[in-house]
């Protein structure tokens, strides 16, 4: 498999992972160093640990379907239908995949910006 499909392959997983809370499948996608980047919010998590836990911790029954994947090598850009109760949105990611196949930067864009909800300070710093 080359590199890009594999990439294609990691971000869809990532997404099916995410959606079924599979937390240990998600876990072995991920680099023990992961960013996760939300521009909107300003906010920066460091560390698969973290990431996980606030993945946990998210509120509200959120789902996830993929619309459209796009890679390049080890680059990959999503667009998601997000739901959260009846509330849509949609979400552009950007996925960095190491050569060991692992994620080592996600980055969700969200339609507008907004003031992250109280409760996750304990895992985010913001810039």
């Amino acid at each position: 498999m080359d590199e890009t499909a594999k990439t294609r392959r990691i971000a869809t997983e990532y997404v099916d992972r995410l959606e079924q809370r599979d937390w240990p499948r998600l876990t072995a996608l991920l680099a023990e160093d992961v960013v996760y980047e939300m521009p909107q919010t300003r906010e920066r998590i460091a560390g698969r640990s973290a990431f996980l836990q606030f993945n946990i911790e998210y509120p509200g029954d959120w789902h996830l379907h993929v619309r459209r994947v796009v890679a390049d090598g080890s680059l990959a850009a999503l667009w998601l239908d997000v739901r959260v109760a009846a509330e849509r949105q949609d979400a552009c990611v950007w996925l960095e995949v190491s050569d060991q196949g692992l994620i080592t930067r996600v980055t969700d864009y969200w339609p507008e910006p907004y003031e992250p909800p109280a409760g996750r300070e304990h895992l985010a710093e913001r810039w």
